[in-house]
């Protein structure tokens, strides 16, 4: 008997019924390599079929002549008809359902530059990258809806249940219902309904060609912010459009569009979670009796159960969880929650696709690996005895997957706690979720039967006194001193770094006058939530940073959000600044000067300086363990100051090949 009835009772969608009410939403993954399908995309969705989701939506397909991205599996031209069917086949094995999503981009890009060979409603320009697309005419029109039917009969053929048509995140369809991107004047522009026509029409296509047993799904614009977009007055008018053809199998909804909204489709835990359930259930009233898809930073089989137990949706669609972990169905199912591997919500996977590495994840360093789903690590072909000297979340994956392999694992811990540096994000505004790395990887450590020696700072002499067959610095870094500050003050308390900083005021409450003052040259996300701790507790807050701009290797829609907090509380910045050695911070002021102007200005007032510097890795045992003849391996920022992905990504490589 499950624990989430609901989440787990069927549900007829069009003339199928689903075994329960899991959905993968559409991510991509890049998997595709010069427009066909590999095994490793094949791989990834028979995974989280195997792993519990009844029905998955593909990430969006080349269904037109004129989409030729390599990353995305070609349907047109016919070139992966037989893997199509692999595709489809080892899906249904799991006894679910494969959707292939119809998308383009239209004038939408966000590559930091113009794309020359857009096609839109309007020569209009695109909000993040002025793309102004070349207008489609009637004709062009005509024939995309011919080509979208023809990719879709070619779906069907191969064994695919239906098709979700992606019409919102400010892509094609979207510009096309918007007036703020579609000024035509033939029957595809003018009022809302001429706007949706072309949605309307390819709809009935779509159920002419492919008959009443194919699910066609519509994931529709709800609020997209900007001004002459959709909100949810409008969006209630296009849901009445589309229920009216009675044609559509399901509906589901997005948030923000391809401008400085972006960042509102992939919800952070900045804000509240499950943050649009309430308004997709209140849109849903206006296409009674279809059924009704919830999506948007649903992460915990409890959110899920309440969304179908309340008749808030009747499906519940995961993108970024099924990512982590593509066997959150069964473990939900069979009582297994504390070893689902839980989504950070920190946008990671978005990044990684859209700077062309594929798909990735902070949580999963196996996605994609064809026997990804519900894992449990082969034994080693010998046991080794393995020391791993760091629990942050580098040395703790390193920790568990090599434990869970057989060896013995012993783990020194500087603190009483896992997580290392990540643990103290997690304390931090909108770092909450970070929390389950660490608590994954301990219960999975511990289960597997590492020691660890919980406050005891490793020496050379008791690592060596182990003799162990192979030692694992995940040591972490730290930041440098500021050249700017006076040497002698060094180490003495006087400038703690920003990990310092909030460490106590993380764990002590109240609020004091005066400004404190960031300087920024680490560019990461730890910086803005840390902004955001010291907003609460100082009367003004500044951040200077010496780049262009705030935030410049986070995500985009992880930047976007980074700039709309701090506007809302008025968490000053300034960039291209470097602070002066003339500084008088005994005085309460701080100098700083322009890095292209070379104009200064001083900051007075100033109760807190803190700085998040380049990062320099602890490698203070290496030397001697080397030299006593010891196997070592460094990694995390050990290795190279980086990223949480490359911190457990390098934990688990470290242990596979012991």
């Amino acid at each position: 008997m499950t624990a989430y009835p609901h989440l787990f009772s069927p549900v007829k969608i069009g003339t199928r019924t689903l075994r329960n009410r899991i959905v993968h939403a559409s991510m991509s993954t890049h998997y595709a390599a010069a427009g066909r399908v590999t095994p490793r995309l094949i791989d990834y969705y028979a995974n989280r079929a195997r792993g519990g989701a009844s029905m998955l939506v593909s990430e969006p397909m080349a269904m037109l002549s004129w989409q030729n991205l390599p990353t995305r599996p070609a349907i047109l031209f016919g070139i992966n008809a037989g893997e199509l069917t692999r595709w489809a086949d080892a899906v249904g094995e799991h006894g679910s359902l494969m959707l292939g999503q119809i998308q383009d981009n239209g004038r939408g890009f966000r590559s930091g530059f113009r794309n020359p060979n857009a096609f839109g409603p309007s020569a209009l320009p695109d909000d993040l990258s002025g793309t102004v697309p070349h207008a489609l005419s009637t004709g062009q029109i005509e024939r995309m809806i011919a080509e979208f039917v023809q990719s879709a009969r070619a779906l069907q053929q191969a064994g695919f249940a239906g098709v979700e048509i992606s019409a919102g995140h400010g892509h094609l369809f979207h510009q096309f219902l918007a007036a703020r991107s579609n000024v035509r004047e033939d029957r595809y522009g003018g009022d809302l309904a001429g706007r949706a026509t072309l949605l309307l029409d390819l709809i009935a296509a779509l159920r002419s060609a492919c008959g009443s047993d194919f699910i066609i799904g519509t994931k529709l614009p709800a609020e997209d912010g900007m001004p002459d977009g959709i909100d949810l007055a409008t969006a209630a008018e296009i849901t009445t459009l589309v229920h009216a053809t009675g044609q559509v199998d399901y509906l589901t909804y997005c948030w923000g569009a391809h401008g400085d909204t972006l960042y509102e489709h992939l919800p952070d835990l900045h804000g509240p979670r499950t943050p649009y359930v309430d308004r997709i259930a209140a849109l849903g009233r206006a296409a009674p009796g279809m059924p009704l898809g919830a999506l948007g930073l649903i992460t915990d089989p409890n959110e899920g159960e309440r969304i179908v137990r309340d008749g808030l949706a009747d499906l519940v669609m995961l993108g970024r969880p099924l990512v982590t972990d593509p066997a959150w169905g069964i473990k939900a199912e069979a009582g297994r929650e504390a070893q689902i591997r839980y989504c950070v919500s920190c946008n990671t996977c978005w990044h990684m696709i859209n700077v062309g590495r594929g798909l990735h994840c902070d949580n999963n360093p196996r996605v994609g690996a064809p026997d990804e789903a519900d894992w449990t690590p082969e034994p080693a072909p010998v046991r080794r005895k393995i020391v791993i000297v760091g629990a942050g979340i580098a040395g703790m994956e390193a920790a568990w997957v090599a434990a869970a392999r057989g060896h013995d694992v012993t783990v020194f811990a500087a603190s009483d706690e896992a997580g290392g540096k990540t643990r103290l994000h997690a304390l931090l505004p909108g770092g909450e979720n970070l929390s389950s790395i660490y608590d994954y990887q301990r219960l999975a450590a511990e289960r597997a039967g590492a020691v660890f020696r919980w406050n005891t700072p490793a020496t050379a002499a008791d690592i060596i006194d182990l003799a162990p067959d192979h030692v694992v610095l995940a040591t972490g870094a730290t930041p440098g001193w500021p050249d700017y500050l006076p040497a002698e003050y060094r180490g003495e308390g006087f400038f703690p770094d920003l990990r310092e900083a909030m460490a106590d005021l993380a764990q002590r409450p109240g609020r004091q006058a005066g400004t404190a003052v960031i300087h920024d040259s680490d560019g990461t996300a730890f910086v803005y939530a840390a902004a955001e701790l010291l907003n609460d507790r100082f009367e003004r807050v500044v951040i200077l940073t010496d780049r262009e701009r705030l935030a410049a290797d986070e995500a985009m829609v992880t930047r976007q959000g980074v700039y709309a907090r701090l506007g809302r509380k008025r968490i000053e910045f300034v960039t291209s600044v470097r602070p002066l050695a003339t500084s008088r911070f005994e005085e309460g002021e701080l100098a700083y000067v322009d890095v292209f102007s070379g104009r200064e200005t001083v900051l007075t007032d100033v109760a807190l300086f803190t700085y998040a510097t380049a990062r320099i890795p602890d490698l203070a045992l290496e030397a001697p363990l080397r030299a006593a003849g010891l196997e070592v391996r460094t990694i995390g920022d050990a290795y190279a100051p980086r990223t949480v992905l490359a911190a457990t990504s390098e934990g688990y490589h470290a242990a596979m090949s012991f």
